[in-house]
Protein backbone atom coordinates (compact mmCIF):
# COMPACT_ATOMS: atom_id res chain seq x y z
CA UNK A 1 0.00 0.00 0.00
CA UNK A 2 1.46 3.32 -1.13
CA UNK A 3 -0.22 6.35 0.43
CA UNK A 4 0.52 9.89 -0.69
CA UNK A 5 -0.08 12.53 1.98
CA UNK A 6 -0.18 15.98 0.43
CA UNK A 7 0.78 19.13 2.34
CA UNK A 8 1.83 17.47 5.57
CA UNK A 9 3.81 20.67 6.09
CA UNK A 10 2.52 24.14 5.21
CA UNK A 11 4.42 26.37 2.73
CA UNK A 12 5.67 28.47 5.65
CA UNK A 13 6.97 25.37 7.41
CA UNK A 14 8.66 24.17 4.21
CA UNK A 15 10.39 27.54 3.77
CA UNK A 16 11.63 27.44 7.36
CA UNK A 17 12.89 23.85 6.98
CA UNK A 18 14.72 24.77 3.78
CA UNK A 19 16.41 27.75 5.46
CA UNK A 20 17.59 25.63 8.38
CA UNK A 21 18.80 22.78 6.17
CA UNK A 22 20.69 25.16 3.87
CA UNK A 23 23.12 25.85 6.70
CA UNK A 24 23.01 22.43 8.35
CA UNK A 25 26.11 20.39 9.30
CA UNK A 26 25.71 17.54 6.77
CA UNK A 27 27.69 14.32 7.24
CA UNK A 28 28.15 11.01 5.41
CA UNK A 29 24.79 9.24 5.15
CA UNK A 30 26.26 5.77 5.67
CA UNK A 31 26.24 6.37 9.43
CA UNK A 32 22.66 5.06 9.81
CA UNK A 33 22.79 2.35 7.13
CA UNK A 34 22.97 -1.36 7.81
CA UNK A 35 25.76 -3.41 6.23
CA UNK A 36 23.93 -4.16 2.97
CA UNK A 37 22.41 -0.68 2.66
CA UNK A 38 25.78 0.98 3.22
CA UNK A 39 27.07 -0.67 0.07
CA UNK A 40 24.41 1.14 -1.98
CA UNK A 41 24.11 4.42 -0.04
CA UNK A 42 25.77 7.60 -1.29
CA UNK A 43 24.28 10.74 0.21
CA UNK A 44 24.57 13.24 3.05
CA UNK A 45 22.67 13.14 6.31
CA UNK A 46 22.02 15.50 9.18
CA UNK A 47 23.53 14.07 12.40
CA UNK A 48 20.74 12.78 14.66
CA UNK A 49 22.11 14.66 17.64
CA UNK A 50 22.24 18.06 15.91
CA UNK A 51 19.88 20.78 17.12
CA UNK A 52 18.50 21.19 13.59
CA UNK A 53 17.59 17.50 13.36
CA UNK A 54 15.96 17.50 16.78
CA UNK A 55 13.89 20.65 16.30
CA UNK A 56 12.78 19.91 12.74
CA UNK A 57 12.10 16.28 13.61
CA UNK A 58 9.85 17.31 16.49
CA UNK A 59 7.91 19.56 14.12
CA UNK A 60 7.43 16.67 11.69
CA UNK A 61 6.16 14.47 14.52
CA UNK A 62 3.62 17.13 15.55
CA UNK A 63 2.39 17.32 11.96
CA UNK A 64 2.02 13.53 11.83
CA UNK A 65 0.07 13.47 15.09
CA UNK A 66 -2.55 15.87 13.70
CA UNK A 67 -2.81 14.35 10.21
CA UNK A 68 -5.86 12.09 10.01
CA UNK A 69 -4.80 10.40 6.76
CA UNK A 70 -1.48 9.37 8.28
CA UNK A 71 -3.16 8.13 11.45
CA UNK A 72 -5.65 6.04 9.46
CA UNK A 73 -3.10 4.57 7.06
CA UNK A 74 -0.28 3.88 9.51
CA UNK A 75 -2.15 3.16 12.77
CA UNK A 76 1.12 4.22 14.41
CA UNK A 77 2.29 2.70 17.66
CA UNK A 78 5.73 4.37 17.56
CA UNK A 79 7.53 6.66 15.12
CA UNK A 80 11.30 6.70 14.73
CA UNK A 81 12.57 10.28 15.26
CA UNK A 82 12.66 11.79 11.75
CA UNK A 83 16.04 11.94 10.01
CA UNK A 84 17.09 14.28 7.20
CA UNK A 85 19.12 13.60 4.07
CA UNK A 86 20.49 15.45 1.07
CA UNK A 87 21.34 14.22 -2.42
CA UNK A 88 23.41 16.28 -4.87
CA UNK A 89 26.39 15.85 -7.20
CA UNK A 90 25.18 12.46 -8.55
CA UNK A 91 24.37 11.13 -5.07
CA UNK A 92 22.06 8.12 -5.11
CA UNK A 93 20.88 5.19 -3.01
CA UNK A 94 20.80 1.85 -4.82
CA UNK A 95 18.16 -0.83 -4.48
CA UNK A 96 17.78 -1.97 -0.88
CA UNK A 97 15.36 -3.01 1.86
CA UNK A 98 15.27 -1.10 5.13
CA UNK A 99 16.46 -2.76 8.33
CA UNK A 100 13.71 -4.68 10.11
CA UNK A 101 14.61 -3.18 13.49
CA UNK A 102 15.89 0.27 14.47
CA UNK A 103 17.30 1.29 17.84
CA UNK A 104 15.57 4.29 19.38
CA UNK A 105 17.40 6.92 21.46
CA UNK A 106 16.18 5.20 24.66
CA UNK A 107 17.86 1.96 23.40
CA UNK A 108 14.56 0.14 22.85
CA UNK A 109 13.86 -1.40 19.44
CA UNK A 110 11.28 -0.29 16.88
CA UNK A 111 9.98 -2.73 14.25
CA UNK A 112 9.92 -1.00 10.86
CA UNK A 113 6.49 -1.85 9.43
CA UNK A 114 6.29 1.31 7.30
CA UNK A 115 8.78 3.68 5.72
CA UNK A 116 8.10 7.34 5.01
CA UNK A 117 9.78 10.00 2.88
CA UNK A 118 8.76 13.63 3.35
CA UNK A 119 9.99 15.71 0.39
CA UNK A 120 11.46 19.10 1.29
CA UNK A 121 12.59 20.29 -2.17
CA UNK A 122 10.21 21.08 -5.03
CA UNK A 123 10.60 18.75 -8.06
CA UNK A 124 11.49 21.55 -10.47
CA UNK A 125 14.54 22.44 -8.37
CA UNK A 126 16.43 19.23 -9.13
CA UNK A 127 16.71 16.51 -11.78
CA UNK A 128 16.69 12.82 -10.92
CA UNK A 129 16.26 11.89 -7.28
CA UNK A 130 13.08 9.85 -7.77
CA UNK A 131 12.18 7.46 -4.99
CA UNK A 132 11.44 4.21 -6.85
CA UNK A 133 9.39 1.69 -4.86
CA UNK A 134 8.79 -1.86 -6.07
CA UNK A 135 5.66 -3.87 -5.28
CA UNK A 136 3.63 -6.66 -6.90
CA UNK A 137 2.38 -4.19 -9.53
CA UNK A 138 5.86 -3.08 -10.61
CA UNK A 139 8.10 -0.08 -9.91
CA UNK A 140 6.61 3.28 -8.91
CA UNK A 141 8.68 6.46 -9.29
CA UNK A 142 7.74 9.06 -6.67
CA UNK A 143 8.78 12.73 -6.73
CA UNK A 144 6.41 14.91 -4.70
CA UNK A 145 6.00 18.59 -3.97
CA UNK A 146 7.89 19.97 -1.00
CA UNK A 147 5.85 19.35 2.15
CA UNK A 148 4.20 16.17 0.82
CA UNK A 149 5.00 12.63 1.95
CA UNK A 150 4.86 9.06 0.67
CA UNK A 151 4.13 6.17 3.04
CA UNK A 152 4.97 2.62 1.95
CA UNK A 153 5.69 -0.85 3.39
CA UNK A 154 9.22 -1.10 4.79
CA UNK A 155 9.45 -4.57 3.24
CA UNK A 156 9.55 -2.98 -0.24
CA UNK A 157 12.63 -2.91 -2.41
CA UNK A 158 13.33 0.76 -3.14
CA UNK A 159 16.00 3.17 -4.32
CA UNK A 160 16.74 6.85 -4.94
CA UNK A 161 17.93 7.54 -8.47
CA UNK A 162 21.01 9.79 -9.01
CA UNK A 163 20.48 13.54 -8.64
CA UNK A 164 22.01 15.12 -11.74
CA UNK A 165 21.08 18.79 -11.14
CA UNK A 166 20.43 20.76 -7.97
CA UNK A 167 19.94 19.17 -4.56
CA UNK A 168 17.16 17.05 -3.07
CA UNK A 169 16.49 17.26 0.66
CA UNK A 170 13.98 15.13 2.53
CA UNK A 171 13.03 13.75 5.90
CA UNK A 172 12.79 10.00 6.26
CA UNK A 173 11.71 7.74 9.10
CA UNK A 174 9.99 4.50 10.02
CA UNK A 175 6.78 3.57 11.80
CA UNK A 176 5.89 0.60 13.94
CA UNK A 177 2.18 0.07 13.41
CA UNK A 178 -0.37 -1.34 15.84
CA UNK A 179 -1.22 -3.70 12.94
CA UNK A 180 1.89 -5.55 11.78
CA UNK A 181 0.42 -7.18 8.66
CA UNK A 182 0.35 -4.91 5.60
CA UNK A 183 -2.68 -6.64 4.03
CA UNK A 184 -4.73 -6.28 7.23
CA UNK A 185 -3.63 -2.67 7.62
CA UNK A 186 -4.63 -1.96 4.00
CA UNK A 187 -8.10 -3.44 4.52
CA UNK A 188 -8.62 -1.37 7.65
CA UNK A 189 -7.53 1.76 5.80
CA UNK A 190 -9.89 1.09 2.89
CA UNK A 191 -12.73 0.46 5.30
CA UNK A 192 -12.01 3.63 7.27
CA UNK A 193 -11.99 5.72 4.08
CA UNK A 194 -15.32 4.16 3.01
CA UNK A 195 -16.81 4.85 6.44
CA UNK A 196 -15.77 8.48 6.24
CA UNK A 197 -17.42 8.84 2.82
CA UNK A 198 -20.56 7.10 4.09
CA UNK A 199 -20.66 9.37 7.13
CA UNK A 200 -20.79 12.37 4.81
CA UNK A 201 -23.63 10.84 2.83
CA UNK A 202 -25.93 9.46 5.54
CA UNK A 203 -24.88 11.19 8.79
CA UNK A 204 -23.33 9.86 11.99
CA UNK A 205 -26.41 8.17 13.41
CA UNK A 206 -27.35 5.91 10.49
CA UNK A 207 -27.77 2.29 11.67
CA UNK A 208 -25.63 0.82 8.87
CA UNK A 209 -22.81 3.24 9.61
CA UNK A 210 -22.91 2.36 13.31
CA UNK A 211 -22.82 -1.36 12.48
CA UNK A 212 -19.94 -1.05 10.02
CA UNK A 213 -17.98 1.11 12.45
CA UNK A 214 -18.37 -1.73 14.93
CA UNK A 215 -16.99 -4.18 12.37
CA UNK A 216 -13.98 -1.90 11.78
CA UNK A 217 -13.16 -1.77 15.48
CA UNK A 218 -13.69 -5.49 15.96
CA UNK A 219 -11.24 -6.20 13.13
CA UNK A 220 -8.79 -3.71 14.62
CA UNK A 221 -9.22 -5.41 18.00
CA UNK A 222 -8.48 -8.78 16.38
CA UNK A 223 -5.36 -7.65 14.54
CA UNK A 224 -3.87 -4.93 16.73
CA UNK A 225 -0.86 -5.34 18.97
CA UNK A 226 -0.94 -3.08 22.00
Amino acid sequence: MLIQIENLLTPDQVARFQAVLAGAPWADGKVTAGYQSALAKNNLQLPETSEAARSLGAEVERALASNLLFQSAALPARVFPPLFNRYDGAHSFGVHVDNALRTLPDRTRLRTDLSATLFLTDPEDYDGGELVIEDVYGAHAVKLAAGSMILYPATSLHQVTPVTRGARTASFFWIQSHVRDDAARSMLFDMDMALQRLRGEVGDGHASLVALTGVYHNLLRRWAEA
